[in-house]
């Protein structure tokens, strides 16, 4: 089972909870046991799994990365001028993979999946495959 999802971002970064949209397609599919594999069909945008209880976790997320990737740098050479984009999707990543039991994402209590703009704002887009265990 496979299923893609349109995001539109906000900003140049920033990180949107897409848990609950992916947890209603799960059940919308009636899977039960298996991992979904949660993945960004971009190079500038990834998908992480991190707290979801306080907000200023992903205010100093994005700040550490900003901290470590500066936007403008430089030597940097990419033409597009966003190579920090690029920098901080190789960081973070661009796919996760969360078991899912008895039709529930299996995830912490503070946990939730974000998809992560680094290159923004734009119309945006990620799919979950399911895979049955």
């Amino acid at each position: 089972m496979f299923h893609t999802f349109t995001v539109k971002t906000h900003s140049r970064d920033e990180m949107i909870e897409i848990t609950r949209e992916v947890q209603q397609w799960i059940s919308s599919q009636s899977f039960k046991n298996g991992i979904a594999v949660v993945s960004s069909k971009h190079t500038t945008a990834g998908i992480t799994v991190n707290e979801n209880a306080d907000p200023d976790v992903k205010t100093d997320f994005l700040r550490r990365l900003d901290e470590v990737f500066p936007w403008d740098h430089p030597k940097d050479r990419h033409m597009e001028g966003n190579t920090a984009s690029h920098m901080k999707v190789s960081t973070v990543g661009h796919a996760q993979m969360i078991p899912v039991q008895h039709g529930e994402l299996v995830l912490g209590t503070w946990q939730g999946i974000y998809f992560c703009e680094f290159d923004g704002p734009r119309s945006r887009q990620y799919t979950v495959t399911l895979i049955s265990s």
